[in-house]
């Protein structure tokens, strides 16, 4: 980890329910100090307990862009958390310390587009909020709609009826009127020619509108989206490969239905790691030969196009083998 990256000391200085399960949380430099800066789809990386383990789970950045004096998340409560949103409602109290790593964006907009097209399922609003704020702040044509469950499990009400930028935003409850719901073939069509769509929520709803938008052949140059989870599962055609250890020659096979995590593990390798979905970084391993086939959503395009290093909790090999520097 460079030191751009190291994990910056915080206090939480407010906690505010939002809506049904939905905290706010806002985290301040722990010596009072401005914060690093982010732009609008940027996210950070809470370092967290859960039974007695470290984990990481990022969060995006609510907040408009451009404040350094705070920092701010939604977290939803999720039943089948796998440890992230349950340790961030039960121990992030205000006063509370943590550390999180500073803002990573791999979701930025795109400047200079016609028009902007933002989609949010449920918490999906979180970094679609910091890019309405950017996009009016920059003068830039945009509209957001926002689909929830119901009425009450909808975050950011009040701030959304007082923003500046209140009548670009429409709202949409799956409980509701027929008319009012979410009509995603319907907003397509009614999309300015060029306009650039960005997509947060949960996969079913991202997968429902991005197939959408190429069913309407919308170029794929103009679609923009985040899910925090790469599919660490074995995939159909997945090949069997081998890793080679260069400090100490040693070879660990790679089965076709087992992540390279996971083998380096049983051959007694320990390679540090927290979140397994390729989003934390934390086991990332660098690699001096072969081809890594990048299934993570840590490293940027253009650190997965230098194949110098890959995350073995999801990621494997274009080829018969990878050398990393273990």
């Amino acid at each position: 980890m460079s030191t751009t990256d190291a994990p910056l000391s915080l206090t939480v200085a407010a906690r505010q329910r939002l809506a049904e399960d939905i905290d706010l949380f806002e985290l301040r430099a722990a010596g009072g100090q401005a914060l690093p800066p982010f732009e609008a789809g940027a996210h950070i990386e809470l370092q967290l307990q859960h039974e007695g383990r470290p984990i990481a789970r990022p969060y995006s950045l609510c907040n408009p862009p451009g404040e350094t004096h705070r920092w701010q998340i939604a977290v939803q409560r999720e039943p089948a958390s796998r440890g992230g949103s349950a340790a961030v409602h039960a121990q992030l109290q205000p006063g509370t310390a943590v550390r999180a790593t500073p803002p990573r964006n791999r979701f930025a907009l795109v400047p200079g587009a016609p028009h902007s097209l933002l989609l949010a399922g449920g918490i999906g609003i979180t970094p679609l909020l910091a890019m309405a704020e950017a996009l009016h702040a920059a003068g830039a044509p945009f509209s957001l709609h926002h689909a929830t469950r119901s009425a009450a499990r909808t975050p950011f009400v009040e701030r959304l009826a007082l923003a500046p930028w209140h009548h670009r935003v429409q709202r949409h409850f799956d409980d509701g009127a027929a008319e009012q719901r979410l009509d995603i073939e319907a907003t397509l069509a009614a999309a300015p020619a060029g306009t650039h769509l960005y997509v947060c929520g949960p996969q079913g709803f991202m997968d429902a509108v991005l197939a959408t938008a190429r069913r309407r052949d919308w170029p794929e140059a103009r679609l923009h989206w985040e899910s925090f989870g790469a599919d660490a599962a074995p995939r159909q055609g997945d090949r069997a490969f081998t890793l080679v250890l260069a400090r100490s020659g040693l070879t660990v096979p790679v089965a076709a239905d087992c992540s390279a995590l996971a083998a380096l593990a049983a051959a007694g390798v320990f390679v540090p790691s927290s979140c397994e979905q390729g989003v934390c970084g934390t086991c990332l391993t660098p690699v001096l030969e072969g081809r890594p086939e990048h299934r993570d959503q840590y490293l940027t395009a253009d650190e997965q196009a230098a194949g110098n290093q890959f995350t073995p909790c999801c990621s494997r090999a274009l080829g018969e083998r990878l050398v990393i520097d273990l």
